[in-house]
């Protein structure tokens, strides 16, 4: 017994110098960190108007393509949807949402559903109330928040679809649903819609991420005003959300802040960052793909791998669709060298 052991302590011995002997040297392996990788996605919103006027996408090489296979085959990974409660036109309310959504879901792509608590657009000049709800007393608009909330939510549901992210609001700097949530003038109240626009979502979806959305991505000040108004009001949120729309010459500079603020948000709040919104002038495409590749870069370096993803907004836009000029595509409906930042 004793032998066979001596011989395979000499066997062990001798499989451990040969192993050792295909070392070169006593360096460690190297520690790789794998790749950080984030949300490239896009606002579309507007595609089902667009297309009932007869407008049509084609990708590089001319051919008619729907839009949402062209994005994926650009490389994008998420689709966002705004929905308004009751617009005239019908564009945004929740049947045209689901439909999109289905569209999306087809392709792969992950949802986010921006809640803009309006019948029409809701960003940092007006927040609108819905016609409905504008003689509302305060709590029965809080409690109509959570009810419109959660019936979308349980719409999107039955029809098999879970949003990845929510947002309760849109670019809400002064609050929203105007005068009674105007956070200037009523933080507590501000707080107690999102924190019922939050609730709903949860009910519905507990494994769907709440952002709050502001714009001026590079504005600190701005954001730590918000955020501590609403955290000192009891508010909860996943993500802070922030739209960043440079000019061709500025892009740089505001890119820059805006990182610095994504890090302080992540370090102030513990809380991921997202960038839901960004745009530059369609026809600069050269310097577009230079910042875009900058913020995603910017995004991928937040500190802890906190910076989440970047949206661009409405890209299919072209030939100032509604007066937009910050679309991604040229004139002929084709999307310009700008998107290929989004490429894997």
């Amino acid at each position: 017994m004793k032998k066979i052991l001596c011989s395979g302590i000499l066997l062990l011995s001798f499989l451990n110098f040969s192993c050792s002997k295909g070392k070169t040297d006593k360096t460690p392996d190297p520690v790789v960190d794998p790749p950080v990788t984030i949300v490239k996605g896009a606002d579309v919103s507007w595609v089902t108007e667009m297309e009932a006027k007869g407008i049509k996408f084609y990708d590089k090489s001319g051919v008619q393509q729907d839009l949402f296979a062209l994005l994926k085959s650009l490389g994008f990974n998420a689709i966002r949807l705004r929905a308004w409660v009751n617009p005239t036109s019908g564009y945004c309310n929740t049947a045209d949402v689901v439909g999109k959504a289905l569209r999306a879901k087809a392709q792969g792509f992950n949802i986010m559903i921006d809640f803009h608590y309006s019948d029409t657009w809701a960003d940092p000049g007006k927040q609108a109330k819905p016609a409905a709800w504008a003689a509302l007393d305060f709590a029965t608009l809080t409690t109509t928040v959570h009810d419109y909330t959660k019936s979308v939510m349980n719409t999107l549901k039955d029809n098999g679809i879970t949003p990845i992210w929510v947002q309760v609001g849109n670019e809400t700097n002064d609050g929203m649903l105007w005068e009674d949530g105007r956070a200037s003038k009523n933080m507590a109240n501000f707080a107690a819609l999102i924190k019922s626009g939050y609730a709903a979502v949860k009910e519905v979806s507990p494994t769907s991420q709440v952002i709050v959305h502001i714009s001026n991505g590079y504005d600190n000040g701005l954001f730590r005003w918000m955020f501590d108004g609403l955290k000192a009001n009891g508010a909860q949120w996943d993500i802070i959300g922030m739209s960043l729309y440079p000019s061709k010459t500025n892009w740089a500079d505001l890119a820059s802040q805006c990182l610095t603020n994504m890090n302080d948000m992540v370090s102030r709040y513990s809380t991921p960052v997202m960038v839901v919104e960004v745009g530059i002038e369609a026809g600069a495409p050269t310097e577009s793909k230079a910042f875009l590749l900058d913020i995603i870069s910017k995004v991928k370096a937040v500190n802890g791998s906190n910076g989440k993803g970047v949206f661009y907004w409405e890209p299919e836009a072209y030939n100032s669709w509604q007066g937009y000029g910050l679309g991604a595509f040229d004139s002929s409906g084709k999307p310009t060298a700008a998107l290929d930042a989004f490429a894997n």
